[in-house]
């Protein structure tokens, strides 16, 4: 009995919208790389980009639980002797709440050149507009 193996562009894509408002970091962010990386597909390929595109609205309402709002830090180094900088993560959503959606699915999927391709399927919005109507994407319930 053979295994079946997709092929590289083989795969049908798909575009979902997800609302987080209300929802927590780290459960969005993990459902979404799973949508991302295509392991809800029953002909999941490891080494194949095969994931769908995922929109997420209302990313400046996504909630941190216990007091990781205040205690958790964003951490970036610029290259440069000394350089090492911290941002408290209650900063980083009252300006960028959309680096914050983003780097946490970034950091759930693959750190490889896979990876870097699959994440450029991810749409990351403050309000609940965006710009990706054309596509036709369909609404996709989480669990919260």
């Amino acid at each position: 009995m053979n295994s079946f193996m997709e092929k590289p562009g083989q795969a049908e894509v798909k575009w979902y919208v997800v609302d987080a408002a209300g929802m927590t970091l780290g459960r969005l962010a993990s459902q979404v790389a799973t949508v991302i990386r295509g392991k809800h597909k029953p002909t999941f390929t490891p080494n194949v980009d095969m994931g769908d595109y995922v929109i997420v609205l209302n990313c400046d309402k996504v909630v941190l639980t216990g007091n990781k709002l205040e205690d958790k830090m964003y951490t970036y180094h610029t290259g440069y002797v000394g350089g090492l900088k911290q941002i408290p993560y209650k900063k980083m959503m009252e300006t960028k709440s959309d680096v914050v959606v983003y780097e946490a699915v970034k950091g759930m999927l693959p750190h490889n050149k896979l990876g870097a391709k699959m994440i450029k399927k991810l749409r990351v919005y403050k309000g609940d507009k965006h710009e990706n109507q054309a596509q036709k994407p369909v609404e996709l319930k989480l669990e919260r």
